[in-house]
């Protein structure tokens, strides 16, 4: 059974505290992450569910999320406007197929 090397610590201060920020930011960035996917999730579970009033409300809360962690750098701007673009263009379609 192939186990992972065990990180050796830093001996330095600034090397140590440089890993205690690293756990800090991983969990924030990780948390930041996961709203970011679920918000896009309910979004596309509400548009096969074929519920146009609440994909749209979802996609108006998707936007603010996803904005912010753009700005935060979790992902890249570019990846940011393209779901946008994409869960837009289905929630278009939703409301233009039930009409």
């Amino acid at each position: 059974m192939a186990t992972k090397p065990k990180k050796k610590n830093p001996r330095l201060a600034s090397g140590r505290k440089r890993v205690r920020q690293d756990v800090k930011l991983n969990a924030a960035n990780t948390s930041l992450r996961s709203k970011y996917r679920t918000a896009v999730k309910n979004v596309e579970k509400a548009i096969l569910a074929g519920d146009k009033t609440k994909a749209a409300e979802l996609f108006g809360k998707m936007q603010a999320v996803v904005d912010s962690v753009a700005d935060k750098g979790i992902f890249h701007k570019n990846k940011a406007s393209r779901d946008k673009s994409r869960l837009s263009a289905k929630v278009k379609a939703l409301a233009t197929a039930a009409a």
